[in-house]
């Protein structure tokens, strides 16, 4: 199915609390989120399969693709339109097979190293990162700066969303090297105001590609 990669809100239910999450997810969207991903490692599997679902409900009519993370399980389970996996989680090729050819499939990258052509022959976009250090995934990679994000770049053209770090002060710079999309998490997640947040993330997205 087609996508907009422009700026992809990654949810994280540490961040917003006591604000529900598909009130966070909503409200994100309203000001200009394009892509949403379900990642929550910790949730029992039928709380996840819920929560899934719920934010199919809200925003399939909005014409907002819902990727979850690594769970090809819930991603089927909930009619999901997607699933990302990361370097350890299930091959490419066997999540494509069990998806489909018309659900979305994206890969984590945080080297050019793992740019290995038979993991991205079924994959429909990357997600590159971290670019900075962050600190909602603590088991991340180390951080390859947008000097890493622009080598992988000049060795693809699939989409690249850029991931770790990401934020308005920094949105500009990514798009000018190569990103296709910002990938975000505390920057929406715990934002005051997540629609705000996004309008100026978009912005700057857009600014970047001036």
């Amino acid at each position: 199915m087609g996508f907009d990669p422009s700026l992809y809100l990654v949810t994280d239910p540490r961040l917003g609390a006591p604000r529900p999450l598909i009130e966070t997810v909503a409200a994100a969207v309203a000001g200009g989120v394009t892509l949403v991903q379900l990642r929550d490692p910790d949730a029992p599997t039928r709380h996840l399969v819920e929560t899934a679902r719920a934010l199919v409900a809200l925003l399939r009519p909005r014409g907002v693709p819902l990727i979850v993370n690594d769970r090809v399980d819930v991603a089927l389970a909930a009619d999901a339109d997607g699933v990302h996996v990361g370097q350890s989680d299930m091959h490419p090729a066997d999540a494509r097979t069990l998806i489909g050819p018309d659900r979305i499939l994206g890969l984590s990258i945080t080297d050019a190293s793992e740019m290995r052509p038979g993991d991205l022959a079924p994959v429909d976009y990357l997600g590159v990162g971290p670019i900075y250090l962050q600190a909602t995934k603590p088991d991340a990679a180390p951080p390859i700066g947008p000097e890493g994000l622009a080598a992988i770049r000049a060795v693809t053209r699939l989409p690249i969303v850029a991931i770790g770090g990401v934020g308005p002060a920094n949105a500009e710079q990514l798009i000018r090297a190569g990103a296709d999309g910002l990938s975000v998490v505390s920057a929406l997640m715990a934002a005051p105001d997540p629609a705000e947040a996004a309008r100026t993330l978009a912005a700057a997205i857009t600014r970047g590609r001036a």
